[in-house]
């Protein structure tokens, strides 16, 4: 074992260059030589690599992004794009590959073990929470503060006006942010994949306009949080729905990519810390085609199978207990 390669692919998340750092440091003390590939899988086919040193993450702890850049790959859907990713591996010699990403960057890290006879070891870099194998991924915390915080003064201009507000947050297809955000949040009304479906939304809305009735009656705002990819029609048609059945008028605000950027806050850092370290150790102890993550306290590898095959859905304690608020502010 004398080089390590690593990659950061698909949506950028918090704290991937704190995984970066510790992968880095980790190689340097084992004498193993680090390369990084820029832009995800895309650099791995177009031959796009720097040796890492210590000095080149020194001041990447704190910073959001990956300093690797980081790119979705048409070309890994193709046999000719992973044949060339495997190709640029041989060619410099690489003995192990990580890949820092989520879903869709552990399912073209197993193409390229199709192909490919050395280790790779995966990390869960998503702010959307949504891989099994661990209780949070990478950027997951701070995507979820940054939403938050953000919300807390859409609050602070909701109560101003007596005012109601639909703020949609990201998650692509998993409602972890959007309940985690919404509770802490004290959201009037969170509308996710676990306790909606499109043929609900008229009662939904209907829902949402009788608890708009009381806030009306008792001066206060009322805040819906929406998770992305949901709603037909998307967030403006929730507005518009609002509008049309109960003449009510809502602001909106989509978060966005907001939530992905920012200094990741101490929980992620060492989220990313751990995991890094852990991941050039499980290329050391043998191990290959795993996902390294965190469970109850304890650093566990997955099976890359077992993480891209198993939902990973919110908890039914968080649902209850945001359906139990909710029944209780509508009486």
């Amino acid at each position: 074992m004398k080089k390590v390669a690593v990659l950061t692919s698909g949506g950028d998340s918090p704290a991937m260059n704190a995984a970066i750092r510790a992968i880095v440091l980790s190689c340097d003390y084992h004498q193993l030589q680090c390369v990084g590939f820029y832009h995800g899988y895309n650099g791995l086919i177009n031959d796009q690599h720097v040796d890492m040193h210590q000095f080149d993450i020194n001041s990447a702890l704190q910073q959001g992004g990956t300093i690797l850049k980081s790119a979705r790959c048409q070309a890994m859907l193709s046999d000719e794009g992973v044949m060339q990713a495997c190709n640029t591996l041989r060619k410099h010699d690489i003995d192990a590959l990580i890949v820092i990403g989520g879903d869709g960057s552990l399912k073209g890290l197993k193409e390229i073990k199709q192909h490919w006879e050395k280790p790779v070891i995966g990390l869960p870099g998503t702010i959307d929470n949504d891989l099994s194998g661990t209780d949070a991924t990478i950027g997951f915390a701070t995507a979820v503060t940054t939403a938050t915080h953000t919300i807390d003064k859409i609050r602070d201009t909701a109560n101003a006006f007596e005012r109601i507000f639909i703020v949609e947050v990201m998650g692509r297809h998993s409602g972890h942010i959007a309940f985690n955000v919404g509770i802490a949040t004290g959201a009037e009304a969170i509308i996710s994949f676990e306790n909606f479906t499109p043929s609900q939304a008229n009662s939904k809305v209907a829902e949402i306009l009788k608890g708009v009735e009381k806030q009306q009656r008792t001066h206060g705002s009322f805040l819906i949080v929406l998770a992305e990819n949901l709603w037909p029609g998307g967030a403006h048609a929730l507005k518009a729905s609002l509008s049309e059945q109960g003449q009510v008028d809502s602001a909106l605000c989509i978060l966005g990519h907001i939530q992905r950027g920012g200094s990741p806050v101490p929980e992620d850092r060492n989220l990313a810390t751990e995991l890094g370290i852990a991941s050039v150790d499980a290329i050391l102890n043998g191990q290959d085609s795993v996902m390294i993550g965190k469970l109850s306290g304890t650093i566990v590898a997955t099976s890359l199978d077992d993480v891209i095959n198993t939902p990973k859905p919110v908890s039914s304690h968080w649902v209850k207990a945001h359906q139990g608020q909710l029944t209780h502010y509508l009486k």
